[in-house]
């Protein structure tokens, strides 16, 4: 006769920590706030760049630049405001702070940081 063990679950699996289910993808507060504003950035930014284009190449409309561009502002501002409200409890170096606010500048590039921070373990 075989014995079957029983399947186990952070709640039964006393080895199980918090700290393992964060490091498991399922992240911090801060990083799932962080991941939101850094894409939201991110996608106001495009939504800026294609009003920009319909401005200035495609046609004379103002009216995406007017929608998206204080759409961006106040979400550029915001990204500012979380990159230096989860830094300390995500535990980011001064060097990588420096990087997740210069990624703000060029378009799109909160998206990428977000995705390296991801993947490095900085979003923990």
């Amino acid at each position: 006769m075989t014995e079957t063990t029983p399947a186990t679950s952070p709640a039964t699996n006393p080895a199980t920590s918090p700290a393992d289910e964060t490091a498991a993808g399922t992240g911090s507060k801060y990083a799932r706030w962080f991941r939101v504003v850094a894409i939201a950035e991110a996608v106001s930014w495009t939504g800026l760049l294609i009003g920009m284009l319909f401005k200035y190449v495609l046609s004379d409309n103002e009216l995406g630049v007017k929608v998206f561009g204080p759409i961006h502002g106040t979400i550029f501002i915001a990204y500012v405001i979380t990159v230096a409200v989860v830094r300390k409890p995500l535990r980011w170096t001064w060097l990588t702070t420096l990087v997740a606010l210069a990624a703000s500048i060029p378009p799109l590039f909160t998206w990428f940081f977000e995705l390296w921070a991801q993947r490095t373990g900085r979003l923990r």
